[in-house]
């Protein structure tokens, strides 16, 4: 199978079980713990994420399998879902970003999935807080 047929099969799949498509905007997420890319959702509130780049961001560690931290302002209402899995990033509330380095399931109303980690996400499973840098990767 080709990279542009493993491509429209994963887009094909993500909108056959009802989840956000990735677009073709890329960001890095980098830390004093590493790097990693991750495409961006195709939708408002991951594009309102865009508009705010480059960011800084505080991150504390919550339950182990996630890391969270305060966006500077709030970004659209988007449909949720309550399930995620490894690299996935997500908004909890408003303004609350997320990184997931593990699989699991949040409480009601869910998360709105702002895009899914291409590298490897595990650099952030770690007890303790981190500042990362968001910004397009170029």
């Amino acid at each position: 199978m080709t990279r542009a047929e493993i491509t429209a099969e994963r887009w094909r799949y993500c909108i056959w079980n009802g989840w956000p498509t990735m677009a073709r905007e890329r960001i890095r997420i980098s830390s004093d713990w590493g790097e990693v890319t991750a495409d961006l959702a195709d939708n408002e509130a991951a594009k309102s994420l865009a508009q705010m780049l480059p960011l800084t961001i505080e991150m504390s560690d919550h339950l182990r399998q996630e890391k969270t931290g305060n966006l500077p302002a709030l970004l659209p209402e988007q449909r949720r879902q309550r399930d995620f899995s490894v690299g996935t990033l997500g908004l909890w509330s408003s303004d609350r970003f997320v990184i997931y380095y593990r699989n699991g399931r949040v409480p009601s109303p869910g998360i709105v999935v702002l895009g899914k980690v291409a590298g490897d996400v595990s650099i952030f499973d770690r007890p303790g807080s981190v500042t990362v840098r968001i910004e397009r990767a170029g």
